[in-house]
């Protein structure tokens, strides 16, 4: 029995969640006394395989064949089965991706099974113990896998850090080459989804300073910019600081947002909803800026200073400002 993560690959390239899935693959495999092996499903993907390779895994599988050069749903959940028939997984890991959800669930039914999605923890609990939420965040709740697996699950972004990848390893690659035929493939490929344009993209932020209802009046937006500015970093919001048209909704953070994983994540006058927390708890390290000591903001956070955000913002921005001189 082993793990098996899914790792995506697109033209090439890696998706940045991949290494968050292996991320979660190894901190299971390590609670549940279990190897982690991976897959990377595509056309001409020896290199990438022999990428994965090097991090903390036993095998990397690379699942090659001419028909999975473009992804269609029905090529991927063909392949996929085969190589999880043939290796038999106990667990079955992905990152939520908009292709995992697209494919994913139809892999989980051929074998019976249910893909638990959006996976924000997991532990070892007498048995594997997967955490997800429910309500827009509101609520977490344990699901424990029953009867014999494989079991899939799907892990929310940001949910374990990339950066924590144990890469001491030195894994053999071994390639699987499916019997696709073009008969299985229903779907007619065609441009792969494609999210609007952007100004920002902020899941590639280092720095983040996120600003939240305490700013009180749009005029007063500027004074986090400034910040964000002195720090090199993007400039991000709550939901209701978009929903007023005071920033625009690219740059809400949250579960209706984006969710990032920045080095730093510095919220400004942010309470601490928890369809806040659910897009910034990836942060490596996070200070909160709020005048309420009780604030649910600063559960979380790495450094809280519990002052008027027009007095502090003002302090750090010229403190900044003298660092760099």
């Amino acid at each position: 029995m082993s793990i098996l993560a899914i790792l995506e690959q697109q033209n090439g390239q890696w998706h940045r969640m991949s290494w968050e899935a292996l991320t979660a693959a190894q901190h299971l495999g390590a609670e549940l006394g279990l190897p982690v092996d991976a897959a990377i499903v595509g056309r001409g993907v020896t290199s990438l395989a022999a990428e994965a390779a090097s991090k903390n895994v036993a095998k990397v599988w690379a699942v090659e064949h001419d028909l999975l050069e473009i992804y269609t749903a029905d090529g991927y959940t063909a392949a996929l089965e085969e190589l999880i028939r043939g290796t038999h997984p106990e667990l079955v890991l992905f990152p939520h991706t908009y292709q995992v959800r697209d494919f994913a669930p139809k892999l989980a039914t051929r074998f019976s099974q249910v893909l638990v999605s959006d996976v924000i923890a997991a532990r070892n609990e007498g048995g594997l113990v997967l955490v997800r939420q429910f309500f827009q965040g509101k609520l977490n709740g344990d699901i424990r896998p029953s009867g014999a697996g494989p079991h899939f699950a799907s892990l929310q972004a940001g949910a374990w850090r990339g950066d924590r990848l144990a890469v001491a390893g030195a894994a053999t690659v071994e390639t699987f080459t499916p019997k696709l035929e073009a008969a299985n493939i229903r779907q007619k490929p065609e441009t792969p989804f494609r999210e609007a344009a952007r100004a920002v993209d902020l899941t590639a932020a280092g720095i983040i300073v996120s600003v939240g209802r305490g700013i009180k009046e749009a005029s007063n937006i500027p004074l986090a910019q400034e910040l964000a500015t002195a720090l090199g970093g993007e400039l991000a919001a709550s939901r209701p600081i978009c929903d007023a048209g005071w920033l625009p909704m690219e740059r809400q953070v949250g579960s209706s947002g984006q969710t990032v994983a920045p080095k730093l994540y510095v919220a400004v006058g942010i309470s601490g909803a928890i369809q806040h927390l659910v897009g910034m708890k990836g942060a490596k390290t996070i200070v909160a800026i709020n005048k309420d000591p009780n604030a649910p903001i600063f559960e979380v956070a790495d450094y809280g200073v519990v002052g008027d955000l027009f007095e502090v913002v003002p302090a750090l921005v010229e403190e900044l400002k003298k660092a760099h001189q």
